[in-house]
């Protein structure tokens, strides 16, 4: 007589469930960066939508009121909650800043894009709070 095997041991089912706890300690934290950076993409958008009217603005007049964004201009979204101009002659900044809602690594974090009008570049690698790895490869 055939013994039919009607399940699954012990050690067999023991050796999956170890096997999805390794996969989620690997896929939880790697799902978090992922989240973090999509919503971190929507402040770098805003202020690509700036860059423009802030150039143009820059060169033909070096001021603050150059340097502010249009009124008709999208400065918030879902994770941001303002988008600040300053300007400290030759370099106009604009200082995005999230919302307390969001993923927990940009809670009240800010983002800096600097136009240098003597130069006539943008810069975002420095200034702001955003983590590194979180940022564009662009603005590291």
């Amino acid at each position: 007589m055939k013994r039919i095997q009607q399940g699954f041991t012990l050690i067999e089912l023991m050796i999956v469930v170890a096997i999805t706890g390794i996969l989620a300690s690997i896929a939880i934290p790697a799902y978090s960066d992922y989240t973090a950076k999509s919503q971190a993409t929507e402040a770098f958008t805003l202020l690509d939508g700036l860059k423009t009217p802030v150039a143009d603005g820059m060169t033909q007049d070096n001021s603050l009121a150059s340097c502010t964004p249009p009124a008709n201009a999208i400065g918030t979204g879902k994770y941001v909650v303002s988008i600040t101009p300053s300007w400290v002659s030759p370099v106009c900044t604009l200082t995005a800043l999230f919302a307390a809602t969001g993923d927990t690594q940009l809670i009240c974090k800010t983002v800096v894009l600097k136009f240098n009008s003597s130069t006539g570049a943008f810069d975002c690698s420095t200034g702001g709070t955003l983590p590194n790895d979180i940022r564009p490869k662009a603005c590291q």
